[in-house]
């Protein structure tokens, strides 16, 4: 009994020293997103842009964001609209030429999903007699600021090469589920993302919002069919070390799933992919990160170790709880094996993080009621992070489908 006692201990310290070390340290680096340099726009436009939508049965939604990206502030013969229809059942395709936009239909049954539909596209656009200085990607439901291709175009001709904008929700007050959704996203684009990007750090591609070098793209390869093809590109792009960088300055607005069944159906299309990509890129990204010195490759692998910020929150959240209501009778020591100014210092911030976050992106005041949201948000990824470890190799593409055909002028 004393063997199974001591075994149960060791493993208890070890979740605790691996929480706290975690905890600590994303704590830290969120305290990088509490400043903002302003980064001024000093480049005329001189990028021209291949910009692809990624598009599914998206009948719904696709003519409001062609309509909002042909009226971008931005030289229209520099930039075309390109809409991948990716085994397309309805009348996408119609659509998006009707609206001014090339309409790419592709049919491959055994090669489904929106990494696969980017790669053929790709493939495509390389063929043409026309080529770009950069790739920019969309989802159909996306609404997008006005300034997108001005700011892209300023950060290219300033030596970036893989840009993510600031991801936004165009429907956060729509469900208690969108709200949550919105107020994880506010927090991660400040504390997370513009953090990272203040501390020299590369930033994580969210899937849509994103420009990327054609000569990257065309060096490199896409090679990104995974379920989550942004963490994939992202991850290959840190190995050879170009850090993808933030634009906190415009803004991609998409739609957030509205009831927890198509929400938990869409995060745990996203947590198989990550577990999947974080098995097969960790170990050469430690490797790397070790050899080169990079701190930034080993904050990159550090991500793809612990899945997201929330299981961060839920984690110190339980060793606080355990230690605050510890009367002595408590059958193993392991809650103290962290220094007491650490555990509760650690935890205050990780709440008080997100408050500050909201006011400094100047949320609106009926956003803040998101955050009494945040814990019972939090307890529905638990069985998503356990369940979509059992099954990460399931590389089966779940489509969320989008139904609100909201346009920009709505978003402003």
């Amino acid at each position: 009994m004393s063997a199974w006692k001591e075994s149960i201990e060791g493993l208890f310290i070890g979740f605790t020293s691996a929480v706290g070390v975690i905890s600590t340290y994303q704590t830290l680096v969120s305290c990088g997103g509490l400043f903002r340099k302003k980064e001024a726009v000093t480049h005329k436009p001189q990028k021209t842009f291949a910009v692809l939508i990624a598009a599914h049965n998206e009948s719904a939604v696709i003519a409001p964001l062609i309509e909002n990206l042909k009226k971008l502030d931005y030289p229209r013969d520099m930039y075309d609209i390109f809409v991948i229809c990716d085994n397309c059942t309805d009348n996408t395709a119609e659509l998006a030429r009707e609206h001014g936009a090339i309409a790419c239909e592709r049919f491959d049954s055994s090669k489904r999903g929106k990494g696969f539909g980017i790669e053929w596209m790709l493939e495509n656009l390389w063929a043409m007699p026309k080529q770009y200085d950069a790739v920019v990607m969309f989802d159909a439901d996306n609404l997008v600021e006005k300034n997108f291709l001005m700011v892209m175009n300023d950060r290219l001709c300033k030596g970036a090469r893989v840009v993510q904008a600031y991801l936004d929700s165009k429907n956060p007050f729509d469900s208690w589920i969108t709200l949550s959704y919105a107020v994880t996203y506010w927090f991660t684009n400040r504390m997370w993302q513009l953090a990272r990007h203040n501390l020299g750090l590369p930033n994580t591609l969210g899937g849509t919002g994103l420009c990327i070098e054609s000569n990257l793209l065309k060096e490199m390869g896409w090679g990104a069919t995974s379920l989550t093809e942004d963490l994939e590109f992202a991850t290959r792009c840190i190995e050879r070390g170009i850090y993808p960088t933030w634009a906190h300055d415009t803004k991609v607005y998409d739609e957030k799933p509205i009831d927890l069944r198509s929400s938990m159906r869409q995060r745990l299309r996203w947590m198989q992919g990550h577990y999947d990509v974080a098995g097969r890129y960790i170990g050469s990204m430690l490797k790397n990160a070790i050899k080169a010195g990079r701190l930034g490759m080993l904050d990159a692998a550090f991500y793809l170790f612990q899945p997201m910020y929330v299981l961060i929150m839920t984690m110190m959240s339980v060793l606080f709880l355990a230690r605050f209501f510890d009367t002595g009778a408590t059958m193993f020591s392991y809650t103290h094996l962290l220094p007491s100014w650490l555990l509760y210092g650690t935890t205050a911030l990780i709440y008080l993080l997100p408050f500050v976050a909201l006011y400094l992106d100047k949320v609106p005041l009926k956003g803040y009621l998101g955050l009494l949201l945040l814990p019972f948000f939090f307890l529905t990824w638990l069985p998503i992070f356990f369940y979509a470890f059992f099954t990460k190799k399931n590389q089966v593409w779940s489509h969320t489908s989008h139904t609100r055909a909201i346009r920009i002028e709505e978003m402003q």
